[in-house]
């Protein structure tokens, strides 16, 4: 775990936007920096918005190094779920301006990367990297679903980043479906692409 300079590199890896029926998933690599720590770093879903906004640009100022990275629609209807984010996560980790010695990663399931690896289930509550890694991602992937909220108003992706609620249901059963959901999820194979929204 040790680099030729003898310094230890730990980041945490985390991704947002597993279950939703639309929108890219996005994943954050983040390695602390231990003589700048950085309090009230929890799972990003334990947060409120704006204690996620705050702790979003205090990570960005007083990491080590971070590296944020997605994977889109196509990738998740042609990968499946779990590897699309698996990809993200890789890519992430390689967005990195450090590399890592140790890459402690949240659930059970690890990327490829050239460093060791680490699963942590609930790792978002347990290592403050993996913790500030969530942050980074879901805030970001937030941030992405707001602007495609612009793109797309009839949905409401702004309110619900894309999860399946009554409301996106509703919009997907009167408009149909767009270009960013993800075709390989019920229930938004049983709709068809509003191409007149997109002409």
């Amino acid at each position: 775990m040790i680099n030729q300079q003898g310094t230890v590199f730990v980041a945490g890896v985390d991704e947002a936007g597993r279950g939703p029926l639309a929108g890219p998933v996005m994943a954050a690599a983040v390695i602390l920096d231990p003589l700048n720590p950085i309090e009230g770093l929890r799972d990003s879903k334990l947060l409120t918005e704006k204690k996620r906004e705050a702790l979003f640009i205090l990570i960005q100022e007083r990491a080590l190094a971070f590296g944020i990275a997605s994977a889109d629609v196509g990738e998740i209807d042609q990968l499946n779920i779990l590897q699309a984010s698996l990809l993200a996560m890789q890519r992430a980790v390689l967005a990195l301006k450090i590399s890592p010695t140790l890459a402690l990663i949240d659930g059970n399931k690890a990327p490829k990367l050239s460093c060791e690896t680490r699963t942590i289930v609930q790792g978002d509550l347990l290592e403050p990297a993996i913790s500030a890694a969530s942050i980074l991602a879901k805030v970001t992937r937030d941030n992405v679903m707001r602007m495609l909220d612009n793109k797309y108003p009839q949905y409401g992706f702004a309110k619900h980043k894309g999860y399946g609620t009554k409301e996106h249901l509703l919009a997907m059963e009167q408009h149909g479906i767009t270009p960013i959901h993800r075709r390989s999820f019920e229930p938004v194979r049983r709709y068809e692409i509003a191409e007149s929204l997109f002409i």
